[in-house]
């Protein structure tokens, strides 16, 4: 007997809104996160505009003491404890240093890069010969696995705790690796997430690549135009997110409030074959992802009342929505509502699937589809797939009964999760 999966809390810190209240608020009035950035101008960027969240000294010292903050300069880490540890509180479980240790509850948060400017401090210091200036925190700060050793700690969890890796599906990659370790009776719950820094070291190879979008730095809010036909790349952006996964029987037993029930999903490769590269997706293996999920979750294409895509403002957003009517098998008015998120953040690179999964489950829990921004001219290739209305560009009340998850990253490396209302 297989334990149903559902999801009790959410945490999020997004360009456009850090916290759960001002991120609901943003994604439903369409409100960008995107603003220009001097500093990427400064260092002979293409692209100066990015996604950013704002946080103060004053906001990070209510998660980080004043020690763990000294000599401390990793944002991922930052976003993915904030992320976490409101996550874990808004599930109704309360954060205490002196906690018996949990070994009903563990994690798996995903990053891409971590600690990039304490790397680069270290290679000066190094180059100079002041090794010991490094400081005690040089080590945990850069390490892949920094996120989920800090949030390990300061929650007490005592089942997995480790941090998973792939490109841009990492955040979905995560939510289901914590699934299937709650399906499987191995934990009861599962702090699941991902982060992605805000250094420019980070985003300055995508800008060498020349995928980023440099059309728009008088403009930032008109960036980032996912499906558009005048999309010109994509928009960085950075932040993290949180879903605390649990057992139904758990949840039901300390009357834990429900957002959405995960039903399954899928992770697959493309191998980079058949057209698929480093850089570009396997067509096949995309479509066989997205049938695999719902085969996994017991419904049917049907069935499904919206699509959250991976849809990043570049050349292959047709090519995305070609694979969801071929995997669905609907098309024209029978195709399901469609949105990317990436329209008011960006693209949060190894963030964007947990953010993007929170912004999934919110549209259950309340009931409407946030809008596509900066989408007033549809690709004629996507509106030859699917009716325009499909794509909405201001928000609406609809009832969301389920909602499929899709991330593709670099590696040709796929996910997708399958969310539905909890009755």
């Amino acid at each position: 007997m297989k334990n149903r999966v559902v999801v009790t809390g959410l945490g999020v810190v997004a360009p456009n809104g850090v916290g759960l209240q001002d991120f609901t608020k943003a994604i439903k009035a369409g409100a960008s996160g995107i603003t220009f950035h001097q500093e990427l101008k400064d260092k002979g960027f293409s692209c100066c505009i990015g996604g950013i969240p704002e946080i103060s000294e004053e906001k990070k010292l209510e998660y980080l003491s004043p020690l763990q903050l000294r000599g401390f300069n990793s944002t991922s880490i930052l976003y993915g404890c904030m992320a976490g540890i409101d996550a874990w509180k808004d599930a109704g479980f309360s954060v205490d240093e002196n906690s018996n240790l949990d070994y009903d509850s563990g994690l798996i948060f995903g990053t891409g890069t971590s600690g990039i400017e304490k790397f680069r401090e270290a290679i000066y210091l190094i180059d100079e010969q002041k090794v010991r200036r490094l400081g005690s925190t040089s080590v945990v700060q850069t390490m892949a696995s920094g996120i989920s050793a800090y949030l390990g700690g300061i929650l007490g969890f005592g089942n997995q705790v480790t941090t998973n890796s792939s490109a841009c599906t990492t955040g979905t990659e995560a939510l289901l690796l914590g699934f299937e370790r709650i399906k499987n009776g191995k934990a009861k719950r599962m702090l699941v997430g991902s982060s992605s820094d805000s250094s420019l070291y980070t985003w300055g190879g995508f800008d060498a690549m020349r995928v980023m979008s440099y059309k728009h730095n008088e403009t930032p809010a008109k960036g980032s135009r996912p499906m558009s036909e005048t999309a010109s790349g994509f928009v960085p952006g950075s932040g993290a997110a949180a879903l605390v996964l649990e057992s139904l029987e758990s949840a039901l037993e300390r009357k834990a409030i429900i957002y959405a029930e995960v039903l399954g999903g899928n992770i697959n490769s493309g191998g980079q074959r058949n057209g698929g590269s480093l850089t570009a997706p396997n067509a096949e293996a995309v479509q066989k992802c997205i049938t695999d999920a719902i085969l996994d979750s017991e419904i049917l294409a049907t069935e499904i009342d919206a699509i959250n895509g991976h849809l990043t403002a570049t050349s292959k957003d047709s090519l995305e929505i070609e694979n969801w009517t071929k995997a669905l098998q609907r098309n024209g008015d029978d195709f399901p509502y469609i949105n990317s998120l990436k329209s008011m953040i960006g693209h949060c690179l190894a963030a964007s699937g947990a953010i993007e999964s929170v912004a999934s489950v919110l549209q259950i829990k309340e009931q409407f589809i946030f809008p596509n921004i900066n989408c007033e001219d549809i690709h004629p290739e996507i509106s030859a797939l699917i009716s325009l209305d499909k794509i909405p560009t201001t928000m609406i009340a609809k009832n969301i009964n389920i909602v499929a998850k899709a991330s593709f990253g670099f590696g040709d490396v796929n996910a997708c999760v399958i969310f539905k209302k909890y009755k």
